[in-house]
């Protein structure tokens, strides 16, 4: 049977994902080969690996059990700011991770507000670096993103559900056991390997708050092999290793994620009659209230602390942050070439969903490397750092742009491709009449995230970098090294104000349109 007529051709999307695919695998066929099989791991490398599970493990089961008590506490109360604060539940996810943690050292490091309050009573300060730290940041980043998983799971079970258990005079411990339980036991799990997946592969928090070698994950040890001793054939094989945890928990993140709602409804308002008592209301308020002070309070940290760190900047800090806008608009720019052929195309051929996902299963740190071993031999790597960088970071931002654009564009495939055909509209005018003005908001959100997530990204500019050329995340890195806490406040400030800035023009910008 002939496919049937198209009016924008496949093959672009086919040979952006070829592209995609041949980088991915290419890099992680490099590094395996270079990986010395007889060699074996050393007792750090073992060491690393039992620090990299166990973090995760730690930061997902707290992420999650602290997620449940607050998405149950935002699906009861409905306030004033419910959805501003549930819109501040996305801001960690394109926050720079040094940023955060900058954040978090103002807070609740050994000179933080609440080691100094501690002080003033006469109690020892907190210590903020080791096992303990780097689970505290990684709460910091998925603490939210759990959250909104498992809201969206209390959101999908019918009001129609609750008013009926109502009518029976079902209490809460009822209503929990009938509703919300099953209701748990199908999101919890999908939330939990998801987040798991997320921690394995956290290069930026275990760099700064790791707190030496007993703190070191398995992406921390093949940066060290690899910047500090140059040994590749160790790092290629901790990048192995690497490559199948990460491949792995992505997989099961994928297999245990179950897309069943719990049925449908007439979209009626939810009402909690189960949240009526004053024991309910006090507890979901403590939720509530706890969870916006962790979030809000590292954000008003480098905001406070880095508005007078902005007078101390140097001119190599407003370099670096001219070299981040670059590198951003660069990564920006590759994502949205690769990302817009394949989300046309998505669907027809095996190959271009198969390098949609990607990306979810290997890590930076381990593309980096298996690039740097393939230019390695025929050019200076490092003179290659920025270019990289930023094609590395559209690899990584690739799946979650593809969620974006592709329910749109296969609506506006389906809904004007038979009618552009049979007006004999199809290639550029197809795309440049129809396809793109419809995909517009798509677009701008997709490339403000893609520009936030680049601009602060901490990974792949780490191993390529000399001491000439930085990011403005590498910058404020160096600074807190440096002991200069001021300017890393600073530098920190002008880097979320770029971050937010770069999200919310191009996302602003493709919903102008819409909005005029």
């Amino acid at each position: 049977m002939a496919r049937r007529a198209e009016p924008i051709s496949a093959l672009p999307g086919a040979g952006a994902a070829l592209f995609v695919a041949a980088l991915i695998l290419g890099t992680l066929a490099a590094v395996a080969l270079r990986a010395e099989t007889g060699r074996g791991f050393a007792a750090s490398d073992w060491a690393a690996l039992r620090f990299t599970l166990t973090q995760a493990i730690l930061s997902a089961v707290t992420s999650v059990g602290l997620a449940i008590g607050l998405a149950r506490a935002l699906a009861r109360r409905r306030f004033f700011g419910r959805s501003a604060l549930i819109t501040l539940l996305g801001a960690p996810f394109i926050l720079p991770v040094i940023v955060a943690i900058l954040g978090l050292l103002s807070v609740f490091g050994r000179a933080g507000w609440i080691s100094q309050l501690l002080m003033f009573f006469g109690l020892e300060p907190l210590q903020i670096y080791g096992l303990h730290g780097v689970v505290l940041a990684h709460v910091f980043f998925n603490l939210p993103l759990a959250t909104r998983l498992i809201l969206q799971g209390w959101q999908e079970i019918p009001a129609e559900r609750f008013r009926l258990a109502a009518q029976l005079n079902a209490g809460p411990r009822a209503m929990w056991q009938l509703l919300e339980a099953p209701m748990l036991r199908r999101v919890v799990p999908g939330a939990l390997a998801v987040v798991f997946a997320i921690c394995l592969s956290s290069f930026a928090v275990a760099l700064t708050l790791g707190g030496g070698p007993r703190a070191t994950t398995i992406e921390l040890a093949i940066y060290q092999a690899f910047r500090f001793d140059f040994d590749l054939g160790r790092a290629a094989l901790l990048s192995a290793l690497q490559l199948v945890l990460t491949g792995g928990a992505a997989f099961v993140a994928l297999r245990v994620a179950d897309n069943d709602g719990a049925g449908a409804g007439l979209d009626r308002v939810l009402r909690r009659w189960d949240g009526d008592t004053p024991l309910a209301r006090g507890l979901d308020a403590a939720w509530i209230v706890g969870a916006a002070l962790f979030l809000i309070l590292p954000l008003s940290a480098v905001v406070v602390s880095g508005v007078s760190g902005l007078l101390l900047l140097n001119a190599g800090v407003w370099m670096a942050a001219l070299t981040s806008v670059l590198v951003a608009g660069l990564s920006t720019l590759v994502l949205l070439l690769l990302a817009l052929p394949m989300a046309v195309a998505m669907g027809r051929t095996t190959l271009i969903e198969v390098a949609g996902i990607l990306g979810l299963a290997a890590s930076p740190l381990v593309i980096g490397t298996g690039l740097f071993i393939v230019i390695y031999p025929v050019a200076d790597p490092f003179a290659l750092a920025l270019p990289v960088t930023a094609l590395v970071n559209a690899v990584m931002a690739l799946p979650f742009a593809l969620r974006i654009l592709v329910p749109q564009a296969r609506e506006v495939m389906m809904r004007y491709g038979r009618l552009s055909l049979s007006l004999d509209m199809a290639g550029g005018p197809f795309l440049w009449r129809v396809f793109l003005p419809r995909m517009r908001a798509q677009i701008g959100f997709a490339a403000g995230l893609a520009a936030a997530l680049s601009m602060g990204d901490l990974g792949v500019i780490t191993l390529f970098a000399d001491p000439e050329v930085a990011t403005l995340p590498l910058q404020v890195y160096r600074l807190m090294g440096a002991y200069q806490m001021q300017a890393a406040a600073g530098a920190a400030l002008l880097l979320l104000l770029l971050s937010m800035g770069a999200f919310w023009i191009l996302d602003r910008g493709g919903r102008w349109h819409a909005e005029a």
